[in-house]
């Protein structure tokens, strides 16, 4: 079975305001089984509200809507699935009477619009909210000639989990067929998204079952294989198939298949080479150090370095020698080599790495623009300098500089 979520509210189509609950629901559901393949965020517009139901009855066996079951005259939910479905609406008094004892529990009165939140969808299961006033609802049966199951959840996220975890889920799990899913997950380092898909798309092709998706960042690409099977063992097995192909294919550019990030992976081999690392960053600014020590328990390998802005600092914290910077440029091959091996050094780790290049947006020349950024590792077996120009403003550049480190010192202690 296949599901589609329709958040309700118009704040969500601002700036202000994201959807998370459809990402919670998608989790849920998954976990059930149950393929979500479409979302979508509707505003409060009747008509909008109607048209999107009835397409997510046309195309899809559960249908979700979070949000719009509240008060107020833009609250519209309600109206719309029962003009979607071609049913009525009814005025349930027990609902009424609860909300009008929780209102009087609480010293207030009620205002007469609360009564529309007691306005019950003709065949719908009532599902009681206990952190507030909006009931969600409960719909199954035939549509068109197939079965759908229609599902009004609350939009506040502390009230729409606890009613989908004491109401929903295990109404559910009765209605879904036995299916597990299963997501096989490989991230690779600084290959480009075209030339990943040129390698690996004759392999996948050949998995019309298993949904291939590729997600490109700055310098990492991560593919997710996908598949449905009635045991989660047989689900990881065919996933794990096409994955075991692409990584062969791709080789050690692949870092991950288990979800970790690029700075766990580095810390992961310093620790099994029990290795040490230091770094001296100019146009990366710290984001390099701030990555490898978001990671937990980075100390055991992580020595320090600097943030090596200005050329006197190069001098002084990473003994570059002045003279080099006056010949070569700040941004150049030679300082980037002598900041590794400078703070290395300095440091008395077994690796240094020093990154020197042009973020931008100012700054650049014709010969050296910006997007030109020159690295280099450091070990007691040499220096390696690697230069790259990378595309993008410059939060993306200093991304995909500090990926490009991150990896070089993987393969290093490859």
């Amino acid at each position: 079975m296949n599901a589609e979520i329709i958040a309700v509210g118009s704040e969500m189509l601002t700036p202000h305001r994201i959807d998370t609950n459809s990402l919670y629901l998608t989790e849920q559901l998954n976990l059930l089984g149950v393929d979500v393949v479409f979302k979508s965020i509707v505003g409060d517009n009747l008509r909008h509200l109607v048209a999107a139901a009835q397409h997510g009855l046309f195309r899809s066996d559960i249908l979700i809507f979070s949000g719009g079951l509240g008060p107020t005259e833009d609250d519209l939910t309600r109206e719309a699935v029962a003009e979607a479905l071609g049913v009525s609406l009814r005025r349930d008094p027990e609902i009424i009477g609860k909300l009008e004892k929780r209102f009087a529990d609480r010293g207030w009165k009620m205002t007469p619009n609360n009564a529309k939140q007691a306005d019950v969808i003709e065949g719908a299961t009532v599902l009681p909210n206990p952190n507030g006033t909006a009931s969600g609802q409960w719909l199954s049966g035939e549509f068109e000639g197939r079965e759908r199951i229609v599902i009004l959840l609350p939009g506040p996220p502390h009230e729409m989990k606890a009613l989908f975890e004491q109401e929903v889920r295990d109404r559910l799990r009765a209605k879904v067929p036995p299916a597990h899913l299963f997501t096989r997950t490989l991230k690779v380092a600084m290959l480009g998204e075209s030339a990943v898909d040129a390698r690996v798309a004759p392999i996948y092709k050949r998995y019309p079952d298993v949904d291939t998706t590729i997600l490109a960042g700055a310098g990492e690409i991560e593919l997710h294989f996908k598949t449905r099977a009635a045991t989660l063992e047989d689900a990881q097995a065919r996933a794990d198939e096409v994955a075991d192909l692409v990584e062969d294919e791709l080789d050690d550019a692949v870092y991950s298949r288990d979800g970790q990030s690029l700075e766990q992976i580095v810390g992961y081999w310093l620790q099994m080479r029990n290795a040490t690392l230091a770094v001296a960053e100019s146009c990366t600014g710290g984001l390099l150090a701030e990555r490898i020590t978001s990671v937990a328990g980075s100390s055991r390998y992580f020595v320090g370095g600097a943030v090596v802005y200005s050329n006197n600092l190069k001098t002084e914290f990473a003994g570059v020698p002045a003279d080099m910077i006056v010949r070569h440029g700040a941004v150049s091959r030679e300082v980037a080599a002598a900041l590794a091996e400078g703070i290395r050094y300095r440091c008395e780790s077994t690796l240094g790495v020093g990154i020197t290049g042009v973020a931008g947006p100012g700054g650049g020349s014709p010969e050296k623009p910006v997007g030109l950024v020159f690295h280099a590792v450091a070990s007691d077996t040499g220096t390696e300098v690697i230069q790259r120009s990378f595309p993008g403003d410059r939060k993306r550049i200093r991304r995909f500089a500090s990926t490009m480190a991150l990896d070089m010192v993987r393969r290093k202690l490859m």
